[in-house]
């Protein structure tokens, strides 16, 4: 009971941390967008460019994590980046200047990289030498809480206050939750000699198939965040949602909450591999639905699927490299995400392009559903690492 107390501890931290840094701080953009759009008046070339600042961002923060020795430091740099990531959030709604945005948007990516993959190795490390790595489903679902609890408080908050106060009352509330974050995320010297001996009975590919799994981890960054970043955009244009297209992010927060946990399962039962595999595919058909189907369903169920794959792919991803190489979690762990953020900061761009010069998103989804798609291809080389589950029983 002990340890399952301290384990919810330092877990609610990693929780908040999400929901704070990823939640809000990056994704929350994706539902305000069309209210500034509305307000200001910009085109989606201008969106696509402020989400490929803060992707840059990203880039550069999961980059400088992957490359930097920072494991003796992980606490106050989560701490710093979390602090970072609500002042810039905050700073949003105070300046009406592109320039401005595209800068803070640029932190924001920053800080928001570097607080996923702090988080994640202390919280993985943690989990690991308890022996409860399974659990790592239930931290990576403060993303998808973020997003559903963004969702709420959005429309709110834009009634109220309008769109500078929509990213002022949620830096508030980021406060607030960090609070919390500050007395329960404490990093502390783990020894490995437990979880070297655990982890080696399973049956995982080997450290050299690892390039497969960067590589088409990019090719999900790019083709995910089509969708992370207009399809509350793609939503309002259809008038069905009679303006109230925030419900669409809503969807895919409260599809996002539980999938990481159940990928997790489902990768005890079949492997990492495919599930990624599943996921991936499960995800371009949710990709490309809303222009093979241009409706109020359709979206509904493109949200759904997107929901239900983007952090449970996620999940898998870096559950799956940190088992490759369990020494280093967090440089792995970097340098898988700072890929991955290469291929979501050339996304929004060439989306918000394509988008403006065609008067539709139809040949954005396509082409990004596609990316996914080869990525899951490319996974497939992975596949024959990997034991039944009966296998792994008799050897564990």
């Amino acid at each position: 009971m002990i340890l399952f107390k301290h384990s919810s501890i330092f877990l609610l931290g990693g929780i908040l941390s999400l929901i704070v840094a990823m939640g809000i701080g990056r994704f929350a953009y994706t539902p305000i967008l069309p209210l500034m759009q509305s307000d200001l008046s910009f085109s989606n070339a201008v969106g696509g460019y402020l989400a490929t600042s803060n992707y840059a961002g990203y880039l550069l923060g999961a980059f400088l994590v992957g490359v930097i020795p920072v494991k003796q430091h992980r606490t106050f740099i989560l701490r710093l980046s979390l602090v970072i990531s609500i002042l810039t959030t905050a700073s949003m709604g105070l300046f009406q200047s592109y320039f401005i945005w595209y800068g803070l948007r640029f932190i924001s990516g920053i800080s928001s990289a570097i607080v996923f993959v702090m988080a994640s190795g202390i919280v993985l490390d943690k989990l690991a030498i308890r022996n409860k790595l399974n659990w790592s489903g239930i931290f990576y679902g403060g993303v998808g809480l973020g997003i559903f609890l963004s969702s709420l408080l959005i429309p709110i908050l834009n009634r109220l206050y309008s769109w500078e106060g929509v990213w002022l009352g949620l830096s508030g509330v980021s406060m607030l939750l960090v609070l919390i974050v500050w007395i329960s995320m404490k990093d502390e010297p783990l020894s490995f000699e437990k979880t070297s001996k655990q982890e080696s009975a399973l049956c995982v590919p080997p450290l050299k198939w690892i390039p497969w799994l960067i590589v088409a981890y990019g090719l999900e960054g790019l083709g995910y965040i089509v969708t992370g970043t207009f399809i509350v955009s793609i939503a309002k244009e259809i008038p069905s949602f009679n303006g109230d297209a925030t419900v669409v992010w809503m969807v895919v927060g409260l599809a996002a909450i539980p999938s990481c946990i159940i990928w997790s399962e489902l990768a005890k039962k079949i492997g990492f591999v495919k599930s990624l595999v599943l996921a991936m595919t499960l995800q371009a058909f949710g990709i490309a639905l809303p222009a093979l189907w241009v409706s109020q369903i359709g979206v509904v169920l493109s949200a759904l699927l997107f929901g239900a794959t983007f952090m449970g792919i996620t999940t898998l991803a870096t559950t799956l490299a940190r088992q490759m190489s369990p020494f280093n979690s967090s440089r792995i762990i970097g340098i898988l995400t700072s890929i991955y953020a290469g291929g979501q900061m050339i996304g929004p761009s060439i989306a918000g392009i394509i988008s403006t010069a065609t008067q539709n998103y139809d040949a954005v989804l396509l082409g990004a559903a596609s990316v996914v798609l080869v990525g899951a291809g490319l996974l497939l080389t992975g596949i024959r690492f990997e034991k039944s589950p009966e296998f792994l029983k008799k050897q564990i």
